[in-house]
């Protein structure tokens, strides 16, 4: 909000400094945003004379004026504003001058064949108001070559504070004259808001409020006031200074009064040319489909939340927001009905965020304007009309109730040291909350020292501030006046223990989980939760519970019950724009069932093409190999062993997923219940998903991972080295094709846990030399001394337990 010092001083007696109101305004908490000496940036500018304004000869939208700007010569100026005309006064820039609402410099110049040699501005081009539709228009009695901030009396100091949104009090500079007198930066003037007395009857009855029980009604309480016979024009030129230096552009007195009283005192007021209005107006909310065309010249629907201003031919305003053109006031208007409203702050709230209009009064309604300015800014209205327009004023025409919420609040004093730590006393927490206008329920005073904090006051909060409903509202009061730079800052204590754990186990596993995959290669991609109900069913979802009950898009009906949907997607996509090698994973939630135990976090992973660990594309050295599942399954184990897990020590099935190849799939488990899948995506659901190219992922269940035990742990050294060499011994072992790899591996290496180190497999082979139905799986182990070299007859021992463990566990024989 904008406001000038001089404007400030008309409602508080002070000596203050500019500079030093300044300082306050931040420091009471309405912060200053920007202080602007208008008088220093427009001095170069100038009132001129429009001697003549020809046709250009080049330009159909162009004239060229001969001006008069002060020096003596008639200067040469083209312009293509619609009211350049022969003997107009305005404002002239003289070449080199700063264009501040154009922000250039403005210079000589040649315009279609024409010599230019400065520039006739607007209020934009000043930055004084919006208002860009033509230059500046100065009374005929306007003198030549002065500084217009001299001329204008827009020399003076503009305060720009930032409003929060529960002080709707300090929309007017009246609330905040009335914030710096309690500061004790001056003393706050009375205004005059006394009965005007009436000269009769008002034509207009008071306004009917037609709202059934059951609509939202935006109005509380419509003051209105038929003034007769008066007499429209400019409004002074002082008051159009005022609102000029705040941005504001002047209509008309009717209507510059309205604003003056709006920035004023925080009451906007609207109003209506009286003879323009059809019947008796009434006021209601909007019909389907009603429209309304607003001063700002633009047409809006509206809808029947919306409260209007309506006579006999529809709405006249849009209640709380804006005023229509067709009853708008003119120079021509003769009686006026002038309006000052009580309107639901939420409700103005809601009607603007539908229309997109913001309007200086939406601004002010929907912070809560004081409802008992309702009525004394009817009268203060119609005092200022009297004084500057003349007429009659007629009865007041007043229909509805206001609000009033009468709040008392129980204040013990002692919680403003308790929540600001200021040692303040009680005769000074009683006194500002005094200034600031707050009442007392009992005698406040205390004793002389004014020290006895151990008591508590009824507080009543007056009607302009409806934001202070509790002791901690009233502990802020009395804080911005004592100065939030005087509360103390106290280091907090020092925590003497260890902090607790602050992420949950999920939270941690989807970190790993992140981390783990990203440092192998994948990238991560975030997709929809989302999916259409064909793709859920595909993957085991879409259950009816699942099923969303407003879906955004025909394709996102249901919830997802797998990542891999959204990953196949984001494949296909890129695979459309010519990406088809790609690493992808997501770490998010799907949802198993509508309960909550139905909601899981995975971990899901997905390659295509050549997109292997060690990169993707074409090559040199070789032909680049295809994904398969192989590579699934070690970004399975790679996030397992980042989260703790061994996947040598969890159980390894050959029972592929749904959406896996029936040959190259696996399942995870440990006992009865599933940790994750992996494999390669079906050729099938390829095709059907209109993805080519092989397809590897991995689906890991976070939640179903099985906490880590709690138990003491010995200390252990890092890492622990032997000095003997290893060695290793082949074997090769004759089993049935049903046989896994991973039962031989697990029975080798639980033959002697103490020496054997590591156990791979290095061969598979099948073949008539083995015989039917049977495969010969080669494997190596490594065995590893640790206190002395090994003699034959040991490492003979250590190979025959392999050999036993193995023909145990897999009814096979060693290959000869």
């Amino acid at each position: 909000m904008k406001f000038t010092l001089d404007w400030l001083k008309e409602h508080l007696d002070t000596s203050a400094s500019a500079d030093e109101i300044g300082k306050t305004l931040t420091t009471i908490g309405l912060e200053l945003e920007g202080m602007e000496d208008q008088g220093k940036a427009l001095s170069a500018f100038v009132t001129a004379h429009v001697v003549s304004a020809e046709q250009h000869p080049n330009a159909d939208k162009l004239r060229v004026c001969k001006v008069d700007a002060g020096t003596g010569e008639l200067i040469d100026v083209v312009c293509g504003a619609p009211n350049a005309r022969t003997g107009l006064k305005s404002v002239f820039a003289f070449p080199g001058t700063y264009i501040p609402g154009k922000d250039m410099t403005i210079g000589k110049g040649n315009i279609r064949g024409q010599v230019s040699n400065g520039m006739l501005c607007s209020n934009a081009e000043l930055e004084l108001s919006n208002d860009h539709d033509g230059i500046i228009e100065l009374p005929e009695d306007a003198p030549v070559g002065v500084k217009y901030v001299d001329y204008a009396g827009i020399n003076g100091v503009v305060f720009d504070i930032s409003i929060t949104p529960n002080r709707g009090d300090a929309t007017g500079v009246y609330g905040i004259a009335r914030d710096l007198a309690a500061f004790g930066l001056g003393t706050l003037k009375a205004t005059d808001m006394s009965p005007v007395p009436s000269k009769g009857k008002s034509p207009i009855a008071p306004l009917p409020q037609l709202f059934s029980g059951d609509e939202p009604k935006t109005i509380r309480k419509f003051g209105g006031r038929y003034i007769k016979g008066v007499k429209n024009g400019p409004s002074p030129a002082w008051l159009q200074q005022r609102l000029r230096a705040v941005g504001l552009r002047p209509v008309n007195a009717i209507v510059d009064i309205t604003n003056w009283v709006s920035l004023g005192w925080g009451r906007p007021l609207h109003a209506y040319d009286a003879d323009k209005i059809v019947g008796q107006p009434v006021l209601r909310n909007a019909r389907p489909g009603e429209t309304i065309d607003a001063l700002d010249n633009k047409i809006y629907t509206l809808d029947e939340t919306m409260t209007v201003i309506a006579d006999d031919l529809g709405p006249l305003c849009l209640g709380g927001i804006m005023g229509g053109i067709r009853s708008g006031s003119t120079d021509e208007t003769v009686n006026v009905f002038m309006e000052c409203a009580s309107w639901d702050p939420e409700l103005v709230a809601r009607t603007g965020r539908k229309t997109g209009i913001v309007s200086d009064a939406r601004y002010r309604l929907e912070r809560s304007v004081d409802p008992a300015l309702t009525e004394p800014g009817l009268e203060l209205a119609t005092r200022l009309v009297l004084q500057l327009c003349g007429g009659e004023p007629m009865e007041p025409a007043i229909s509805g109730e206001d609000v009033f919420p009468n709040t008392v609040v129980e204040f013990p004093l002692t919680e403003v040291r308790r929540l600001t730590g200021l040692n303040v006393t009680s005769n000074t927490i009683v006194h500002t909350l005094s200034d600031l206008g707050f009442g007392f329920t009992r005698n406040p005073e205390s004793d002389d020292s004014g020290e006895d904090l151990d008591r508590s006051i009824g507080v009543v909060v007056p009607s302009w501030r409806p934001d202070v409903t509790q002791k901690a509202d009233l502990v802020e009061e009395v804080m911005r006046m004592v100065g939030v730079d005087n509360v103390p800052v106290e280091p907090l204590p020092r925590l003497n223990h260890v902090a607790p754990r602050m992420l949950t186990s999920i939270q941690n596993r989807r970190r790993i989980a992140r981390r783990a995959l990203a440092a192998r290669g994948l990238d991560e991609a975030v997709t929809w939760s989302f999916i259409s109900h064909e793709e859920a069913t595909r993957f085991g979802g879409g259950q009816e519970g699942l099923q969303l009950a407003n879906a955004i898009a025909s394709d996102m009906t249901d919830m997802r019950p797998s990542l891999l949907p959204g990953l196949l997607a984001a494949i296909r996509r890129n695979a459309n724009r010519g990406t088809t090698d790609l690493a992808l994973f997501e770490v998010g939630q799907v949802f198993l069932s509508d309960a909550p135990e139905g909601q899981h976090t995975y971990a899901t992973g997905i390659r295509t093409g050549t997109a292997k660990l060690d990169g993707s594309g074409r090559h040199w050295s070789g032909k680049a190999e295809a994904v398969g599942v192989f590579d699934a399954k070690a970004d399975l184990a790679a996030v397992l062993d980042a989260l703790g897990y061994d996947i040598d020590k969890v159980q390894l099935f050959a029972e592929p997923a749904p959406w896996s190849h029936p040959g190259r799939g696996g399942r995870v488990a440990q006992g009865p219940k599933t940790l994750g899948w992996f494999g390669e995506l079906h050729p099938a659901w390829a095709a059907e998903l209109d993805i080519d190219g092989p397809v590897s992922a991995f689906e890991l269940d976070l939640d179903a991972l099985p906490e880590p035990r709690k138990k003491a742990t010995k200390t252990k050294p890092a890492l622990t080295l032997s000095t003997l060499m290893p060695l290793s011994r082949d074997f090769a072992f004759v089993v049935d094709k049903a046989v896994t790899a991973g039962a031989i591996l697990r029975a080798a290496r639980g033959a002697d846990k103490a020496l054997i180190r590591d156990v791979n497999v290095f061969d598979v082979f099948e073949g008539v030399h083995v015989g039917e139905g049977k495969k010969s799986v080669a494997i190596e182990v490594t065995l590893q001394p640790t206190d002395k070299t090994l003699t034959d007859e040991e490492i003979e021992k250590v190979s025959a337990a392999v050999v036993a463990a193995v023909t145990k566990t897999s009814g096979g024989v060693l290959r000869t």
